[in-house]
């Protein structure tokens, strides 16, 4: 996957505080840019940007996958496995909830991954995966 650019994703969030805490000290994402209404944030290399709707309330949908009901939408990032696990102990660690626990998906199939979701403090879902091979990510 050499040469892949960063991607952008602007969100809205409705604490900013909430969100700089969530994303910078519980997820380890550097914080770059901000003003009163939103925060760059430094996510694997990829700016995300939360931007503040005080009205910000998340939408309810999921499908279903592989026994599970995944929220949409929902966003995240391919990590390493070793970083997978220790994502997971910290989010563990902060006491938040996991809307599905961490877990392997697709197990003995193309595409085995980890994965595990969970919601930030405005209801963005975040989902996190690993792949023991990364050329996995789009097998069918």
């Amino acid at each position: 996957m050499a040469g892949l650019r960063p991607f952008h994703l602007a969100f809205p969030v409705h604490d900013l505080e909430a969100a700089r805490h969530f994303y910078r000290d519980v997820l380890g994402c550097a914080e770059g840019r901000s003003s009163a209404h939103w925060i760059d944030f430094d996510f694997q290399g990829h700016q995300i940007v939360a931007h503040l709707d005080p009205a910000m309330r998340p939408a309810a949908h999921h499908n279903a996958v592989d026994g599970h009901d995944v929220p949409v939408p929902h966003f995240g990032i391919v990590l390493t496995m070793d970083a997978w696990q220790e994502l997971a102990q910290r989010v563990k660690s902060a006491g938040i909830a996991f809307g599905i626990a961490p877990h392997i998906r697709f197990e003995g199939q193309p595409g085995e991954q980890a994965t595990m979701f969970f919601q930030d403090p405005s209801g963005n879902a975040l989902e996190f995966k690993a792949f023991a091979d990364d050329s996995m990510l789009f097998a069918t």
